[in-house]
Formats: structure tokens, sequence, C-alpha cells
């Protein structure tokens, strides 16, 4: 009988120790070290025992390693591949996390009914029969897609060898089990030992394989960060549940970019792909209504066209509020500085509100030109046209600079139907015959001038 062995590990970072003590000393927490069994056993790899197994590695010229033959798997989702770069690369391992009842499951479900390969889906949340009933709901007709309900690693590799899939997907990574920990499921070394054990399956078969992870009340996937650092991709599923419009992010990609954004609209029936981002994300009102502005941003590779809604009021309150959603609150307070020092406009006594429609969260300092347009509009009570937006950054000296790819926000805000947009003077654009009007301003009280003077 092997030896059974207590560890302790911080459920928080995952952190090991010998023994047990109040604060991690990795992550400062207190209280998240706990103690767990490990089996001290001889480990074998998924498929050491068969004769297929894969011979030892030699070291290769770069110049002689062939990646010709290691094609993307298009996943039938153009949101999907353009988060992934263009596809699931072969014997990668793709996590993917969100909060409960976000849509992890139907998304993954969905989209393994969806493709041309064959597919298995193993579930260790839900029972066949209730993937079933999800299944109907959203595409009854799947020839290449099996679903095993199974939690112990052992047993799935063996069902794997059977099906002999084109693709896997776990779902959930924190309810396997491995018989070589001793360990509940979900503890730091089950996590760990089965994310490992997929890792060999994947790199040894050039299989891709798709994790399902649940997240803390932080937003964080749960388990240990080395978990992020084992997978390939990391892929983060957001949106409010009692909004129908979710956001696919990667905010770890080894094949691809991290700044590739997918929408979808929750349906009945499913994830609708929203392929025309800028529909949810202006308003339809006819009505020009003062404190709000349209912005040209983009999302790596991708223009959007968002709406800035801005309310600038007297402060009821000795100290000012200043609140922005789906904005950095102190780049706000930084353009309201410049506004009150550049451009004379006294916005040290009132409250200042900042709202991002389509609850999304935006970097992209282009944006910058369009509050200050919203906050203007509030606070003067007169309406932009609503066939006018708005691409530049706002400098400290109340300078209009110039931004990246602006040609790219030009020619989607003519696509969309606006007829002025608003730019850095500075900005280098070609000699093209544009069907929109450019306006090039380059100080702040040009911008003043020209909406409202």
């Amino acid at each position: 009988m092997a030896k059974v062995k207590t560890t302790f590990f911080c459920q928080n970072c995952g952190a090991q120790y010998a023994k047990w003590q109040g604060q991690c000393n990795s992550c400062k927490e207190w209280n998240t070290i706990a103690e767990e069994v490990v089996q001290k056993a001889e480990k074998t790899s998924w498929k050491a025992e068969t004769p297929t197994a894969k011979r030892v590695a030699k070291p290769q010229r770069i110049q002689e390693i062939d990646t010709t033959r290691d094609a993307r798997l298009n996943t039938k989702n153009n949101e999907l591949n353009r988060v992934l770069g263009g596809g699931l690369v072969p014997g990668s391992l793709t996590l993917l996390g969100g909060e409960p009842g976000i849509g992890k499951s139907t998304l993954m479900l969905q989209i393994a009914l969806m493709l041309p390969y064959k597919t298995l889906y193993v579930s260790g949340e839900e029972s066949a029969q209730q993937i079933k009933m999800r299944a109907e709901r959203i595409n009854a007709e799947a020839e290449n897609c099996f679903i095993l309900t199974e939690t112990k690693t052992q047993n799935i590799f063996k069902q794997i060898e059977a099906v002999e899939p084109d693709i896997v997907i776990i779902d959930s990574i924190q309810t396997l089990h491995s018989d070589y920990i001793e360990s509940g499921a979900g503890s730091i070394s089950q996590i760990r030992e089965t994310t490992t054990e997929l890792i060999k399956f994947a790199k040894e078969t050039a299989t891709p394989v798709i994790l399902i992870g649940h997240i803390t009340k932080d937003g964080n996937i749960a388990g240990p960060k080395i978990l992020e650092h084992m997978v390939d991709t990391v892929l983060q599923f957001e949106g409010d549940r009692n909004h129908v419009y979710r956001i696919l992010r990667a905010h770890k990609n080894r094949f691809g970019s991290t700044n590739e954004l997918g929408i979808y609209e929750m349906q009945g029936s499913g994830l609708r792909e929203v392929s025309n981002p800028s529909e949810i994300l202006i308003s339809k009102n006819d009505e020009e209504l003062s404190g709000t502005a349209i912005a040209a941003t983009l999302e790596g590779m991708r223009p959007l066209m968002i709406e800035i809604q801005a309310l600038v009021s007297t402060a009821v309150y000795g100290t000012p509020q200043r609140s922005a959603t789906g904005y950095n609150a102190k780049r706000l307070n930084m353009i309201l500085a410049v506004l009150e020092k550049r451009a004379g406009f006294r916005l040290g006594a009132k409250d200042v509100f900042l709202n991002i429609t389509g609850g999304i969260s935006v970097d992209d300092t282009a944006i910058d030109l369009a509050v200050v347009a919203a906050i203007l509009s509030s606070n003067e009570d007169i309406a932009v046209a609503k066939d006018i937006c708005f691409a530049a950054e706002i400098g400290l000296a109340g300078e209009i600079r110039p931004v990246t790819r602006v040609e790219q926000r030009i020619l989607e805000a003519e696509k969309l139907g606006f007829g002025t947009i608003m730019i850095s003077k500075y900005c280098k654009i070609p000699k093209n015959n544009y069907g929109i009007n450019i306006v090039k301003v380059a100080k702040m009280n040009d911008v003043v001038e020209w909406l409202f003077g």
C-alpha cells in the first residue's frame, strides 16, 4: 500500500506548504490554507500502457518543423473563431470561464452540435437527459456529437480511445477527479492533476480540448492560478444575466490576439451571433437628446460605433460625484480637469455621470472626444446631431491628439450612414474620396465652437 501524504495548499493562489500557517506568503490572504490528502502512487501517462504510445521527442532544427499539417479547425461560429484567432488549434487546451448561468454550457453544446468533426461532450454536472433537452431546443440534428456523463479521468480516457473524437469538451474541470489524488473533486491538487493529464492527451494526440471552468466571487477562474498558466487560451464569457447580450473575450491566447471581441444575443433557441455590434450599442431613439455622443472605437481588428451617455447636474451634497460605467473613472476625472482648465467650463461643483451603452467596457482612448462632447452637451443642454461621430484622444494641454487606424474608423462610420466624423487635425489619412464629411480639430476650443458656437 502506498504511503499517504498530506500537503497544505492555499485555496486562493495554489501555493503549497509543508505545514499549516495562518497567512499565505504568496498572495497574503488569511485563512486560505487547507490540508489535502495526496496519494503517492506510480503515475502512468494516459496512454502509456498501450503499444501506440508516442516515442520520445528529439530535438529538431526550427527550419525543419512542419506547421502546414496543423491547420486550425473551423468551429462554424464566426464570433468564436475571431476570438480564438481563426479557429481551434490542434493539440490546444482552451479554458472558458464565466458567471453561473451566463451561457457557457449552452455555447459549448451549441458549437458541439454544429461542428462537422466528431465531438465528445463530457459533462460532470448534468445528466444525459438534461443535455438532450437543451440540445433539442438548440438543434436536434447532430450526428457527430457524443455525450458522456463521467467525472473520473481514467474512465473518460477509456471512452476517448473507443470513440476517437476530433474535439473534446469538458464541462467542467472542477468536477473531474483522478485516482492518483485522494482529495475531493475541485480541490487544488485535483484540478492540477486532471489538467495535467488532459494536457498530455491533447499534445500527444493533437486533439483540441475545451475546458469549462467555474469562477470565484471575485470573477477569477476557480482553482489555482497555475491552471491559467497551463492552458493555451483563457476565454471569459461576460454579461449581465438580466440582459440578453453576452461578450466573449480572450484574456490569454498563445495562438492569436487578446484584443478581439465576440458578441452574442441570448435567445430561446440558443446564442445568436451578433455580426454588427453597432446595432446593439447605439440606441434607436428618433428624438435628439442632450448628453449623448457616438464614438468610433476598435476592439482588436473590429471597428465599433458605441454610444456615450453623460449627465451633468448641480451637486446636491458638498462633494460632487464622479461615476463612470464602462469607462475608466480616473480618465474621466482627467478629462473634467482639462475641460475646466483649458476650456473654461466650471464643472468642479457639478455631479458628472457617464455610461457606455450596451454593457461593455472600453479602454480605447479614441473615445475621449465623444466623452467630451457628451459632457458638454449635457452641461449646455444642447443635443449633438445624431449623424456626427468622434474619434480622437484628449491631451492634458487641451489638444486633440490623433489615434491609430483612423481610416478604418472613418470607413465604418461611413458604412453605418453617419454624415460627419470629427478627428484630430494631425491624423494622416490617404486622400480618398470619402462619402462622409471629415472635420479636423486641433484644440478643445475648436470642438466647443464647432458643436455649440
